[in-house]
């Protein structure tokens, strides 16, 4: 609507100007707007990107177009209300690059260089006007007259520097002031001007406090056909256009025609992002891609968030139902995964047994998942069979000629695979309140009933902790344990529901090795966990040497075949942090009393350094030092919005990131200097919401980059906010102490003390007082001798 048949206007995004080399203002200007596509590479991209291709749109006319490439245009001026438009047929291609020439540039240079003639003037009435505001002199002028006596015609002159100050006649100063005997108050004044439209200032609600990344959906308003004709044939627009054509054919002869859409930072140079120039520089977090499913992510919220470790670009998301909607509604609850290359539509699917508020990757193989139910169980899935899906490599069962009519993307979508679950643990055996958290313990050890930490023979996760506001911390083993009565339940729950051999042995009938409950250090009860964090054990380089022939992953048998094997048969470990920190409702970790607001909803170890503990509550966050059992050694002001997670950096050891419930995000870096080394990786922080929404932001390059220093310089910064926690401590031990002596030492003097010398005392202070308070009554005459009292 509004344009020719013979072309199709078109929004082309960045990333397909770049992909097709028509870039807006670089590779097609107002100058040179033409740019011509292969036909072939329009197809292509339209099967590769499906509905997300800017060319869906005209899909039909591509396919059916007879050239071999095809005329894109670079419409600046939004002529048709798009950025680009497309010809569609050979005939229009031919008429915009070979267009008819004029012969009109005599016409035309003959009107720009003829004079105009002066006219004559025409008075309507407005002279008299001008008139009465011309200013005219209206006083009599006067009239000085210099002479000089005769006899000094024509005698020397002798010049000479002279001071003006010093000479009574040198000079004589008239200087402004103000005269305070009256004041003159303008009441009216007329005054000249031109005739100018009434403003009116007025706001809408668009105070700019910071940057954020949103968008506005909206139509443009647009003339119906009738007023575009209207208008088109008016004398009034055919006047304009024959006498303005004269001008700006003269305007463009000229040659200081400048660029006004020139970026002027980027024209200043390239050295920003060498350090070349203290240039501005973007450093706040950009949006990047944005994931999301409408068939599965209506009215939920996302609980969990994984990036898959070894794909690139896969993230995966647990979905949960509000809890209104989960009493009503029967509908299974998933895991999904998305990809950079479908932002669009999720690639695969994890069914869930209930909703899930926890899950993590198996650090050894990827492909398998483990997950925390909000009842209390746990499930596992193996995905091994889709993992050609995911990396996109899979290969497709039906191949479709782009050259038949019935070419169409959407009928040949595929359904998106379902993986169902593998295995899920006894209820009666699990936790009696949702899973707050699941991790997975490191290849290199394994723990027996009692808790001790073992060598791990085939250097495989096989083991998993638990916790949940039960009061309970759990630990699962995978593989098949000592074959027990199975547990009495019901016909329904007695039949298993696993789709995979994989877990087959731990189906209804997994049990937790051990349990940990955790009775509070100074009272009755106990402390309810949501979030624990452990150190990884890394092997030593002895171990791993001796270790070699069990390392080799051709000899691991699988899931179903290990056995749990006898703690006697197994190695014990001296050197493995068994302590664990724990974030639970009350504000402050397990190992330490500390004070933090609100509950605990991340415990996280540094990536760099395995002793330093990052917490966040619902409004602070503390930094702890494991072995600093009296305080934390960073703690934050209290912030005004809820905080409801955190997470180190993977690349910087200062930087970490703080997510809000108002939707902001916070970065703090704990060294003031950043470096501007720059690299060309790329690196993403996946935020999610309660609407099912993921966002994937593209981190800034000061805030991932690192140097040899910046190690060092964060533990330098530990280190001394370590010896300040000391320091204070030893103050505060110091002036408790103090105040304890004074308290004895006065205790001793009160009990020295008779209570006659304490009645004299008294009476000699009062005697004081009256003698204080007569000496200021007769300063201010204010005094009355009594009758007992003399006046000296």
């Amino acid at each position: 609507q509004g344009h020719p048949d013979d072309i199709f206007p078109m929004v082309l995004t960045s990333a397909t100007q770049e992909l097709f080399g028509c870039l807006a203002d670089e590779d097609v200007t107002g100058e040179n707007p033409h740019k011509l596509l292969k036909k072939d590479d329009i197809i292509q991209d339209i099967k590769t990107r499906a509905a997300v291709s800017d060319f869906s749109p005209v899909k039909q006319i591509v396919l059916d177009y007879p050239e071999d490439e095809l005329l894109l245009v670079f419409d600046r001026d939004f002529v048709y209300g798009q950025c680009f438009y497309l010809v569609v047929t050979p005939e229009a291609k031919d008429r915009i690059l070979n267009p008819p020439v004029l012969e009109t540039e005599e016409v035309f240079e003959n009107e720009v260089n003829k004079t105009p003639e002066p006219q004559s003037w025409i008075p309507l009435g407005s002279e008299r006007e001008v008139d009465e505001e011309a200013d005219r002199e209206t006083r009599e002028k006067l009239s000085y007259k210099f002479s000089r006596v005769r006899r000094n015609f024509g005698s020397p002159v002798c010049f000479s520097d002279r001071n003006a100050a010093d000479a009574k006649d040198g000079y004589l100063e008239c200087s402004s002031y103000q005269d305070s005997r009256f004041s003159i108050k303008q009441m009216q004044r007329d005054c000249g001007m031109l005739a100018v439209p009434r403003l009116q200032s007025s706001s809408a609600q668009t105070q700019w406090k910071f940057q954020r990344n949103v968008f506005t959906q909206y139509i443009p308003r647009q003339l119906s056909d009738e007023e575009k004709e209207n208008i088109l044939q008016s004398d009034s627009l055919k006047e304009f256009c024959t006498s303005v054509t004269p001008r700006i054919m003269h305007a463009l002869q000229q040659v200081q025609i400048s660029n006004v859409f020139v970026d002027s930072w980027r024209a200043l140079g390239t050295g920003a992002e060498d350090g070349d120039w203290a240039g501005k520089v973007y450093e706040d977090l950009a949006l990047y891609q944005a994931f999301t499913d409408q068939k599965y992510t209506n009215n939920k919220k996302i609980s969990s968030v994984n990036w898959h470790p070894t794909i690139y670009g896969v993230i995966a998301v647990a979905l949960m139902k509000e809890k209104e909607e989960r009493e009503s509604d029967s509908t299974p609850s998933f895991i999904l995964f998305y990809s950079f290359s479908d932002p669009s539509n999720s690639q695969l699917l994890l069914e869930c047994p209930d909703d899930i508020c926890a899950f993590e990757f198996c650090p050894s193989d990827p492909n398998i998942i483990v997950g925390g139910c909000i009842n209390g169980q746990v499930v596992l899935w193996d995905i091994s069979a889709h993992v050609t899906h995911l990396q996109g490599t899979e290969p497709r069962s039906k191949k479709v000629s782009i050259n038949t009519d019935t070419y169409d993307l959407d009928d040949h979508k595929e359904k998106t695979p379902t993986v169902h679950y593998c295995a899920l643990s006894a209820a009666e055996s699990s936790h009696k309140a949702p899973i707050t958290d699941i991790q997975w313990l490191p290849p290199t050890f394994e723990v027996t009933r009692t808790g001790s930490p073992v060598d791990n023979k085939y250097k495989i996760s096989v083991q998993v902790v638990t916790c949940s506001p039960d009061g309970l911390i759990m630990f699962w083993d995978l593989r098949v344990q000592k074959m027990t009565r199975q547990p009495v339940m019901d016909t329904k729950q007695n039949v298993s529901t696993a789709h995979s051999d994989t877990f087959k042995h731990l189906d209804r009938m997994w049990k937790p090795l051990f349990r940990v409950s955790l009775p509070k250090i100074n009272t009755s009860g106990e402390y309810l966990p949501l979030k624990f964090s452990l150190e990884h054990y890394t092997c030593s380089s002895d171990k791993t040497e001796d270790n070699d022939e069990n390392n080799d992953r051709s000899k691991v048998p699988d899931y179903s075949q290990l056995r749990l094997p006898s703690a006697k048969t197994l190695t014990t470990l001296e050197d493995v942090n068994t302590k664990l920190y724990i974030g639970t409702e009350v504000p402050s970790p397990f190992t330490v009393t500390g004070s933090m607001t609100g509950m605990v909803n991340t415990v996280q170890r540094s990536p760099f350094f395995k002793d330093i503990i990052l917490t966040m509550g619902s409004f602070n966050f503390s930094i702890w030092k494991e072995g600093v059992m009296e305080d934390l050694i960073i703690q934050s002001p209290s912030s005004e919005q809820m905080c409801t997670a955190a997470c180190w950096s993977l690349s910087q050891p200062a930087v970490f990131f703080i997510g809000k419930k108002d939707g902001s995000i916070e970065v703090w870096n704990l060294l003031e200097k950043t470096e501007r080394t720059c690299t060309a990786k790329q690196h993403f922080l996946a935020v999610t919401d309660d609407q099912g929404l993921v966002r994937v932001l593209e981190i800034p390059k000061t805030l991932y980059v690192s140097s040899r220093s910046k190690s060092s310089s964060v533990k330098k910064y530990f280190q001394l906010e370590e010896d300040r926690l000391h320091f204070f401590l030893q103050k505060v031990e110091g002036w408790e102490k103090l105040k304890k002596e004074a308290e004895e030492a006065k205790k001793r003097t009160e009990s020295e003390k008779s209570p006659k010398e304490d009645e004299q005392l008294a009476m000699k202070e009062w005697r004081d007082h009256q003698m204080l308070e007569e000496s200021v009554l007769k300063e201010h005459r204010l005094w009355t001798p009594t009758a007992n009292t003399q006046d000296t």
